[in-house]
């Protein structure tokens, strides 16, 4: 197995020494840096697998370092680990929020590094935990569902029901009766809260199956759901879908899997909702939205959704969702022309820092 380069941006030559001794003995390739500026050079040619930082030093602090790799698409994906002895929350705030992946509080154990060292890779290099990894394995299975409508279209009691742009498919607390399957059209699942606010729990689209969790959990929804635009819905009868499961146990554990992987996704995106400036939130949003409805060779993505229905993805007010839009625009990221957004450099948004 090919080793990982790790590279150490330090101006204690003994901490860089050590720091360096113990990762070679861990099995990692290592490089170093005695100031910052001397880091962002080495890490701007060579691209190392992740990069260990002291935020004290001079010619170039820290903060200075990942804000300018911070700038480039290349170095921007390193994983980034800050080494300070302050313990202040608002030095390890400000570390956070500039885009660092993690921190170690000097002195540190050996253990404390080496572990600290391989969370990281592994989260960047095949982890459970990104929103591209994630999509990915929704899409592969997603792409089963089109198999299943054919199937599910046969069962006793199903019916089809075409509806128009913002009718409400069910609200929460409602008996569940059905399973639903988007033949055409968006629909969004959300919660309400007591103050009139929704957040948009996940946009589901043609292939797309909904409604199996309010099934399996009791007799009532627990969100609700409305359409985005004109849609087309199939129902299927909760009895026959049971029956249908029963004799294709196949099926049963293609759909656990499916939706396991969307709790996933869902846990991410409670972390980024947590942590998440708007401005990422927002990016990320717009990322999620041409991932699941953009096909290859369609050029560029423009979706139509009121700033009230992105609000409610983001989790944010729709005066800051506009504002956020509008530096975007300004920014070259995307257009914008009336509700439609285009989205013009996917990669930028993709790597939105905080």
């Amino acid at each position: 197995m090919e080793k990982k380069t790790t590279l150490i941006i330090e101006d204690s030559l003994e901490v860089r020494e050590n720091v360096a001794e113990l990762l070679e003995l861990g099995g990692y390739h290592v490089m170093t840096a005695s100031n910052g500026k001397e880091g962002v050079a080495v890490a701007q040619q060579y691209h190392p697998d992740l990069i260990l930082c002291d935020i004290m030093m001079p010619v170039l602090d820290g903060y200075g370092v990942i804000h300018l790799l911070g700038k480039n698409i290349e170095t921007a994906r390193i994983p980034f680990i800050f080494l300070t002895a302050k313990s202040e929350r608002t030095d390890i705030r400000k570390g956070m929020e500039l885009g660092a992946d993690d921190y170690l509080m000097k002195p540190f154990s050996d253990t404390e590094l080496l572990s600290c060292v391989e969370a990281r890779l592994k989260k960047n290099n095949g982890g459970e935990g990104t929103i591209d990894q994630l999509n990915h394995r929704i899409h592969q299975t997603r792409n089963r569902a089109f198999d299943w409508i054919e199937a599910l279209s046969s069962l006793p009691g199903k019916f089809t029901k075409t509806m128009g742009k913002r009718e409400v498919v069910f609200s929460e607390g409602d008996t569940c009766q059905n399973l639903y399957v988007v033949l055409k059209g968006k629909v969004k699942l959300f919660k309400s809260h007591d103050l009139g606010k929704d957040l948009i729990l996940r946009v589901r689209g043609k292939g797309d199956i909904f409604a199996f969790s309010s099934l399996f959990k009791g007799d009532i929804h627990l969100d609700s759901a409305e359409t985005l635009e004109p849609s087309e819905l199939m129902m299927i009868p909760k009895v026959s879908f049971f029956n249908w499961l029963e004799q294709h146990p196949k099926m049963l554990l293609e759909m656990v899997q499916l939706f396991s992987s969307a709790l996933e996704l869902e846990r991410e995106r409670a972390v980024q909702l947590a942590y998440s400036s708007v401005r990422k939130r927002t990016a990320n949003a717009l990322v999620r939205l041409k991932m699941r409805f953009h096909s290859e060779g369609e050029g560029k993505f423009t979706i139509a959704i009121s700033r009230d229905d992105l609000a409610a993805m983001v989790g944010t007010a729709t005066e800051s969702v506009i504002r956020t839009l509008s530096d975007f625009k300004e920014e070259g990221l995307v257009t914008i022309q009336g509700s439609n957004i285009t989205i013009v450099n996917e990669e930028k948004l993709r790597r939105m820092k905080n």
